[in-house]
């Protein structure tokens, strides 16, 4: 029932995504292409909140999925899934641009994101809500879990073990609430991405004959067009719901991240989180890719699959004995990372439906929710997921698009500064 409902879903974002995407991209004259400012932006006079904010949304959007969700996508759909996923990354530069610009728009403090503007620009208190609760629901049953999830699979340790030592660490970091976890992810995320960036290139390096094959099978699985339906439209849609799901772009939960940003002008915050996308998909997600596609990764028969199975073989393929070591030292920072966002991103909609609501109920519930991950099944998680992030893509697409002109109107005053 899941998987057409999901299915469902999924055949209608893709449509939207693309669309919406393009046009974006159209109306703003390619942000997501204009290297020149996004560098100009990058480094100015607040580069260091710039630097602060990007790696608050990079802690949120380099997770499992740029591990486990490239694994998984490449296993279900083919190689051809990368292609895709590399599409989407440039036609959703300009909604991660969007997003972004018309939640600073809209910030209260530090809090912001799709709630607010659907709130104060689209004038819809109840959907505003709606939006808030679903964010707290796909990451207490969803984003958070399967963190721990996949950190439990790479390891051999009893899952009790892990489940409760990643609750306590996570609920001592949480505990000290935004300053805590953006000194955290200030620290960790640039060590987690240069370590698996030199890890994962020494693989290709050593597999740099294969290069110009394994480009060749991305394209040619990516364009079957002969197999229309059974894999031409399979390898699009699971290509598009991964790249979705690793750089959250469309689905507005990167700006809830941006809008912490002491730095109040849109247009700049917009270039700099073009900046997660790319590094996202474009960077992290491809270098698995190819990880994995050197790897006699085919040889496998899997079920109840997490993803990270398929990652680890490919690990212990390259590099033996070491390579579970190498894998479990990305697994626990990347995940661990995105526990931490996860947790913001619900304060922040707890925050939106209430400020009355007592936000220790949440961090209680978010080390409860790692815990829980350890021990849940990876596929059930898995699907919830893509449903949830739908929803989410749906109702922030379409309010996008409802405030437009506004966008437009903003986006010629701001973008000349």
């Amino acid at each position: 029932m899941l998987e057409i409902i999901s299915a469902c879903l999924w055949a209608i974002v893709t449509l939207i995504i693309l669309i919406i995407g393009t046009y974006f991209s159209l109306t703003l004259c390619f942000p997501q292409f204009n290297i020149k400012k996004i560098k100009k932006h990058l480094f100015n006079k607040n580069y260091k909140e710039s630097l602060k904010t990007l790696n608050l949304t990079l802690a949120g959007r380099i997770g499992v999925g740029s591990i486990s969700g490239v694994a998984l996508a490449i296993y279900l759909g083919g190689p051809g899934t990368i292609f895709w996923m590399w599409i989407v990354a440039f036609i959703t530069g300009s909604l991660a641009y969007t997003e972004t610009f018309i939640a600073i728009i809209y910030k209260e403090k530090t809090y912001g994101g799709p709630s607010y503007y659907i709130k104060k620009g689209l004038k819809n208190k109840k959907l505003a809500i709606m939006y808030a609760f679903i964010i707290i629901i796909s990451y207490l049953i969803g984003f958070i879990p399967i963190q721990s999830n996949t950190i439990a699979k790479s390891l051999d340790v009893n899952k009790i073990i892990i489940g409760f030592s990643l609750s306590l660490i996570s609920f001592f970091i949480i505990k000290g609430g935004l300053k805590k976890i953006t000194k955290a992810t200030n620290i960790l995320v640039p060590i987690m991405t240069l370590i698996y960036i030199l890890i994962c290139l020494i693989a290709i390096i050593n597999n740099i004959d294969k290069f110009i094959t394994i480009t060749n099978k991305i394209l040619t699985s990516a364009l079957n067009v002969k197999s229309f339906f059974t894999s031409f439209i399979p390898t699009l849609l699971i290509g598009i719901q991964r790249c979705i799901f690793s750089n959250e772009s469309g689905t507005g939960i990167g700006s809830i991240a941006a809008s912490s940003s002491k730095n109040q002008n849109p247009s700049q915050n917009g270039y700099i989180q073009i900046i997660g996308i790319y590094m996202t998909t474009l960077l992290i997600c491809t270098i698995t890719a190819f990880l994995i596609l050197t790897s006699p990764y085919q040889t496998l028969n899997l079920s109840n699959l997490n993803g990270i199975e398929i990652t680890s073989f490919a690990f212990n393929y390259h590099f033996k004995s070491a390579g579970k070591l190498l894998l479990n030292i990305s697994i626990i920072l990347f995940s661990f990372t995105t526990i931490l966002t996860g947790y913001y991103y619900c304060e922040s909609s707890i925050n939106f439906i209430s400020n009355k609501i007592n936000k220790k109920v949440i961090k209680i519930f978010v080390p409860i929710s790692v815990f829980l991950g350890t021990i849940f099944s990876p596929t059930t998680i898995w699907k919830s997921i893509d449903i949830m992030v739908a929803i989410l893509v749906l109702i922030n697409i379409y309010t996008l698009y409802k405030l437009r002109k506004e966008i437009l109107k903003y986006h010629k005053k701001y973008d000349r500064i």
